[in-house]
């Protein structure tokens, strides 16, 4: 029988592959480089060297982390399990439809609030300390709410997330990154994940995303051990980290 020969795009493909299975894992740090998932898949580069060439402005330690106090909601709550749960932050500034230049203004938006969901999860997990973005293990959930006044008028809500979800891939490695050949992104797929995108909602913005991350369960418990489970964070909790950070 003769041997099946792939075409030249299932080659690519599959040489992708292999380079992510055979490439030299880096040190990402503690947590990452202990954390109990296969080496096959661990991510091969720094994310922050990703963020630095999207020109994601993390901003600084006094603009990003502040005090919990008189707060509604809490922008992140860290689980003893690992898992990190982000609370969303509108995109945009027009409600959705089915033109071309308005869904193209509801990306732009979507992307914009990935960009503010990076940074703030960058402090939720930095600021006494204990871990980075770099200890993210993979991307659990995504939920997109879209602005489409009116019902089902539009089908806008899938492709003005996908502004959201292609951005984070881009960040944390995925198959819709910036950084991906033929479906596939050498850096691997930590940012991937499970998704919900829909329409409906009233409002003077374009989409709201919220998202879940998993984290080693040795950083959360170091966070939680530290300063708590909330950020931004309680008054004796930011008057303590501040004293660390000297």
């Amino acid at each position: 029988m003769e041997p099946v020969r792939l075409g030249r795009e299932a080659e690519s493909v599959s040489s992708q592959l292999d380079n992510i299975i055979t490439s030299e894992v880096i040190h990402l740090g503690k947590h990452y480089d202990e954390a109990r998932i296969p080496d096959e898949m661990r991510r091969n580069f720094d994310v922050y060297d990703r963020i630095s060439a999207l020109s994601i402005d993390l901003g600084s330690f006094e603009d990003n982390v502040g005090s919990l106090a008189n707060a509604g909601i809490a922008g992140v709550i860290v689980q003893e399990s690992g898992l990190v749960y982000l609370s969303g932050t509108s995109g945009g500034t027009l409600p959705m439809n089915d033109d071309a230049d308005r869904i193209k203004h509801g990306i732009a938006g979507a992307q914009d609030a990935a960009d503010v969901l990076i940074t703030r999860l960058h402090w939720a997990l930095s600021c006494g300390g204990e871990g980075d973005l770099n200890d993210v293990l993979y991307t659990v959930k995504a939920l997109g709410m879209v602005v489409t006044p009116g019902g089902g008028v539009t089908s806008a809500g899938p492709p003005v997330t996908n502004g959201f979800s292609f951005r984070w891939q881009s960040v944390f490695g995925g198959p819709k990154s910036d950084y991906a050949e033929n479906g596939v992104d050498p850096g691997g797929f930590a940012g991937i994940h499970a998704r919900s995108a829909i329409g409906g909602f009233d409002g003077r913005f374009s989409i709201e995303p919220e998202i879940i991350v998993a984290v080693p369960p040795s950083l959360t418990r170091d966070i939680i051990m530290n300063r708590g489970w909330v950020f931004p964070l309680p008054p004796v909790m930011l008057e303590k980290v501040k004293s660390q950070r000297g």
